[in-house]
């Protein structure tokens, strides 16, 4: 994939929506909820604060996040639905190590 995102952008590959539920009964397209879960695979540079200085994501390439079920922008690039965002659109990291 070649897309490198600006600034504090983020490019998010969501992860499949559910297709069948718990209890083993199969979601028809039409009922399928966006999913708000996905891996990070492209990351900008970050952003540049008022006094000029860069500040740099908290995201890295391979984190799995949670973000906004109306956030992004939807893209296809190669065959692949992609989603690019803000940095600040991104509610947690999945699985990621409190920093001290």
């Amino acid at each position: 994939m070649n897309l490198n995102p600006l600034a504090d952008r983020v490019v998010v590959k969501p992860a499949a929506a559910e297709e069948v539920t718990k209890s083993g009964l199969i979601i028809p397209d039409s009922a399928k909820e966006k999913p708000q879960q996905g891996e990070i695979v492209a990351v900008g540079p970050g952003r540049v604060s008022d006094d000029g200085k860069l500040i740099t994501p908290q995201v890295s390439v391979g984190d799995t996040v949670l973000y906004g079920k109306y956030s992004g922008t939807e893209v296809t690039v190669d065959g692949d639905e992609l989603l690019i965002m803000r940095e600040s659109d991104i509610f947690a990291i999945v699985g990621a190590k409190k920093k001290k």
